[in-house]
């Protein structure tokens, strides 16, 4: 935590944020493709360097699939060849189509939508409303994305905020950071704390076997505590960038400069005469409204994820596109446009899923579940909860899904803190925690990186401004997790 660059990063938390402004500089930090293909190979590396392992499957909550932890043995292993490694990116590709086609689909659905010019009046309306108060947008829009994700769990809801917010903030002064930080840390802070979330709190309690979405008072503590944190961050930074844009992150960016202009005419806020919607476009705006209605009762009441979202995008960009007076062909352009600007998100999602497949293809991953298990069992008891946060820290590298860490890792963690002092409900939490926060740093998350492509910030950039928050959200899981241990929390 003391060393050098730590230091650096705590500085620039309280200090002003400096822009990298040289090509040269910029051209010193690899492409996230080459950040990428590094990881892939480090992974087919591990295969051979450690032995196979595995555990047995058995049936888990809500018929999915988890493991015995008293199963595992080592195998022969499967180490990665030559032809592993070079269909590793397509058959990542394969295992994260449904973020795949979503990112495609939400960039086409908002070509349509922006064709139909409903964004720009909407966007009108929202810059005269918060003229000389932008910068209060920031909790505005931070809090009811965290409370979404405290109660459902849908962190890649984020791909869909960036598009609907982009245009808004980017008229108040703000930068594209500033966009992906409202979404992305938002999120992250609802998730991480799960209040009532099913896909770690609920799933993570039933593995466990601790009484569902107990131990409300301690969770809703930590969601203050890091949506406090997450607004007050991104707070700092969005108020220096309206202040003073040459000395924000993306100030050397030619994109950046592109959606100042693309929007700068939406900032205006005293109209003559406002503009208007005309009628075909009030009714384009029942339908899109209607049509997003179905999509929360979808997600909430049928279960609805990605793919069902993708499919309904579909319907909406048609539908309001059609309404609004658009032929066919220029809501089919459209899409295309919408495809183009959102391809190397989609593209990053798949290849980020490419090092799991590896290790996974390789037979290393329940071995690496294992150590991580036998690895925290050894350390002292007052600081179990504490190494069981950062073992769930350091797996969410390879297993970035929420409810596939639960499932390998926590039949492992809940008997493991029985043993070494520490509540099931507490290794709970930690497992939320190390998940959560997690997802909005490393470059295997798949929809952490699409979401950063559609906002148009690179991830080296995003590390840049994320980093000393992350390590304010360590410190601050670590003392929560310290208190439940010292307290014997159960709820």
């Amino acid at each position: 935590l003391w060393s050098r660059s730590s230091l650096s990063a705590l500085s620039e938390f309280w200090g002003p944020v400096q822009p990298r402004t040289t090509a040269s500089s910029q051209g010193h930090f690899p492409h996230i493709y080459v950040i990428l293909a590094a990881f892939i190979l480090l992974a087919g590396v591990s295969t051979w360097l450690l032995p196979g392992g595995q555990f047995e499957r058995v049936p888990g909550p809500d018929g999915r699939t988890m493991i015995d932890p008293a199963s595992f043995a080592y195998t022969a292993g499967n180490p990665a060849g030559p032809t592993d490694l070079m269909l590793a990116i397509p058959r990542g590709l394969v295992a994260a189509a449904p973020v795949v086609f979503f990112t495609f689909m939400i960039g086409g659905l908002f070509a349509v939508i922006r064709r139909t010019g409903l964004i720009e009046l909407g966007v009108g309306a929202l810059t005269r409303r918060f003229a000389g108060r932008g910068i209060w947008v920031v909790p505005a829009l931070m809090g009811p994305f965290a409370v979404v994700a405290t109660l459902i769990g849908t962190q890649e809801l984020s791909l869909v905020y960036v598009p609907v917010i982009m245009p808004l903030l980017i008229a108040l002064g703000f930068d594209s950071v500033v966009v992906a930080a409202v979404a992305l840390c938002a999120t992250t802070a609802g998730f991480s704390a799960g209040v009532l979330n099913p896909i770690n709190t609920g799933l993570g309690q039933q593995i466990a076997g601790v009484s569902l979405y107990s131990g409300l008072g301690l969770r809703l503590a930590t969601f203050v505590g890091f949506l406090t944190l997450a607004v007050a961050f991104t707070w700092r930074y969005a108020r220096q960038v309206q202040r003073a844009p040459d000395t924000g992150l993306l100030a050397d960016e030619p994109g950046e400069a592109d959606k100042r202009a693309r929007y700068a005419g939406l900032s205006t806020p005293n109209y003559d005469e406002p503009p208007r919607a005309t009628r075909r476009q009030k009714l384009a705006g029942g339908v899109l409204a209607l049509l997003a209605a179905l999509l929360v009762y979808g997600v909430l009441s049928l279960g609805w994820f990605m793919l069902e979202m993708s499919g309904l995008f579909i319907v909406i960009g048609v539908a309001v596109g059609v309404v609004a007076g658009l032929r066919l062909n220029v809501i089919a352009e459209s899409f295309n446009d919408g495809f183009r600007e959102v391809l190397v998100g989609a593209m990053i999602a798949g290849v980020a899923r490419a090092v799991a497949v590896v290790l996974e293809q390789g037979q290393v991953m329940d071995t690496l579940v294992h150590g991580l298990g036998t690895v925290v069992g050894e350390l002292p008891g007052f600081v179990s909860a504490v190494g069981m946060l950062l073992a769930q820290l350091g797996f969410n590298f390879v297993v970035p899904s929420g409810s596939g860490q639960a499932l390998v890792t926590m039949p492992i963690m809940a008997p493991l803190a029985d043993l070494v002092g520490v509540t099931r409900q507490t290794a709970v939490l930690a497992y939320q925690l190390g998940d959560g926060i997690g997802n909005i740093l490393y470059p295997t998350s798949g929809y952490f990186m699409a979401t950063l492509a559609l906002a148009g910030v690179p991830w080296q950039r995003w590390l840049r401004f994320f980093w000393p928050l992350f390590l304010a959200w360590v410190a601050l899981a670590m003392m929560i997790l310290v208190v439940a241990q010292g307290i014997g929390w159960t709820g």
